[in-house]
């Protein structure tokens, strides 16, 4: 999966994220349970998708791999509003960045706010 890398569940902690199916959760909780007579130790992840809040659960064994994405965040200036996208300019590199409009923040060319991108998916996650 491009924008990842794999580790082993077991070095993941809550409040990280990880990669299922072209999505990145956000890590809520973990419980790992002692290994069985026939079995290995397992680990329970609660997840909530970082871009649509949709919550869902993965179980797996402690030594298996999972995706984590490679998460940049930024802060950027509005330029413009166009219909249901906004256009900023990023501080530090100063390109140009197109990102989808949300209802959460009262956003206006020329404010300045704050951006994360995974996957190549970007959102809007704070306004100054």
């Amino acid at each position: 999966m491009p924008g990842t890398t794999r580790v082993e569940i077991r070095t993941l902690k809550v409040g990280r994220y990880v990669a299922l199916e072209d999505s990145a959760y956000k890590i809520l909780s973990m419980s790992k349970s002692k290994p069985g007579k026939h079995g290995s130790a397992k680990a329970r992840l609660e997840l909530e998708d970082i871009f649509t809040g949709q919550k869902r659960s993965h179980v797996g064994t402690v030594t298996d791999t999972i995706n984590v994405p490679i998460i940049e965040k930024g802060s950027a200036i509005i330029t413009h509003m166009q219909g249901s996208e906004i256009h900023a300019m990023d501080n530090k590199t100063y390109e140009n960045l197109i990102l989808p409009q949300t209802s959460e923040f009262n956003l206006e060319p020329g404010g300045e706010i704050q951006w994360m991108e995974a996957m190549g998916r970007f959102r809007i996650t704070r306004d100054h």
